[in-house]
């Protein structure tokens, strides 16, 4: 990890995939912690109805296009991963070559034996354009190498919705209740929630004029005062000890936070000069894994709609690694874009935004949360178990 700074840089954005594809999930939604034995999904009725569970959200307008691995053909195949793309974005001529690739780079690296494709649209009640347009993209798919084995389209993800099949004329049938899916209940079961919109994750990082006024009024002296106290701290031979102190300090917010109670703006301004503290910073992606990440999360979602510039894009990025690494895919790209959208050259942000749109799977991020712990741990700090 780099230090961060307080300027907001504009560094031009690079990477595999522009951010013209950001607003859409280019982002994987990975099943974490699947249940034994896995949950069997029997028609595409059912695969509808599972897929606001699947996503964390009701998607709409949207091309959602599930990656299959095992057998494929006269076998079943599990689904390795969900990704939801804006049908206004990916059916632009200029982005079509941007939306294979990221469906490519996703399948080699899982090893996809075929996608299935479910297009949700209320404008395709209208007919035949929609239906051109979605042919498009299927063609598009397999000219890429891309092997969909089924493809089907339905206006709404509701019960009782008409879906049909874009490979047989005389394919369709009736979406099941999303709410009486087998994965919406298993997700409701682990706690997860199921948001009506995309709309409600996007909501969470969205910038409080109000607050960032309040906090930006206090937080030049608070990291006037932080950084003054840092130094008599370290000038006494007591540097270890005054960080210590900031980080269980910092960690009794989350804690306080469980209890539902928003911080004030003398207290956010203090957090976000304390996080500009390289080591108290890094090790609070530790929490990812343990059993405060919940209250971690509400946490870094309250400051980074308190602050601007760099301090906003640090509790951004740790707001997304930390829904990374459980597996939500699409939160995580919400707070990441949000991260890069603040400071476009924050080390970080743009690193896990690209591993998200790259498709690299959440348990390979496990490290970074345990270099965290290990810092706390050098700072003699036990930020608690770790939750396998």
């Amino acid at each position: 990890m780099t230090p961060s700074t307080n300027s907001t840089r504009r560094a031009k954005r690079t990477g595999p995939f522009p951010r013209a594809l950001t607003c859409a999930e280019s982002t994987p939604a990975y099943p974490a912690d699947l249940p034994q034995p896995p949950l069997r999904v029997q028609d595409p009725g059912e695969l509808i109805a599972a897929l606001p569970a699947m996503l964390g959200f009701v998607p709409e307008r949207s091309l959602v296009v599930a990656i299959l691995h095992g057998p494929g053909r006269g076998g079943t195949a599990a689904i390795e991963a969900v990704v939801r793309f804006d049908l206004d974005g990916v059916c632009d001529p200029r982005r079509i070559d941007q939306f294979t690739a990221c469906v490519g780079s996703i399948c080699v690296r899982e090893q996809a034996t075929g996608v299935l494709a479910i297009f949700v649209d209320d404008r395709a009640l209208s007919g035949v354009p929609g239906a051109l347009r979605d042919v498009a993209l299927l063609d598009a798919l397999g000219a890429a190498g891309i092997a969909v084995r089924g493809a089907w389209s339905a206006p709404a993800i509701v019960a009782g919705a008409r879906f049909r099949s874009l490979f047989d004329r005389a394919g369709g049938g009736v979406v099941g209740d999303p709410a009486a899916s087998l994965v919406a209940l298993s997700h409701v079961l682990d706690g997860r929630q199921i948001r009506r919109s995309r709309s409600e994750l996007t909501a969470l990082v969205v910038p409080d004029r109000q607050l960032c006024a309040q906090v930006s009024a206090r937080l030049g002296p608070e990291v006037a005062r932080y950084r003054g106290e840092l130094s008599a701290a370290i000038r006494a031979g007591n540097g270890v000890a005054f960080q210590r102190r900031r980080l269980e300090w910092v960690l009794w917010q989350i804690a306080d936070t469980a209890s539902g109670a928003p911080r004030a703006d003398r207290e956010l301004a203090r957090l976000a000069a304390t996080l500009r503290d390289r080591p108290i910073r890094d090790a609070m992606y530790g929490l990812a894994l343990g059993d405060h990440a919940e209250a971690a999360e509400q946490l870094w979602a309250q400051l980074a709609r308190a602050t601007p510039g760099t301090d906003r894009a640090e509790a951004a990025a740790l707001l997304g690694f930390s829904a990374y690494v459980r597996g939500d895919g699409p939160f995580a790209g919400v707070a990441l874009t949000a991260a890069v959208e603040a400071d476009a050259g924050h080390p970080m942000a743009v690193l896990l935004e690209t591993s998200l749109q790259s498709g690299l799977r959440p348990e390979r991020l496990r490290k970074l949360a345990h270099c965290g712990r290990q810092i706390a741990a050098d700072l003699g700090v036990d930020i608690g178990p770790i939750d396998l």
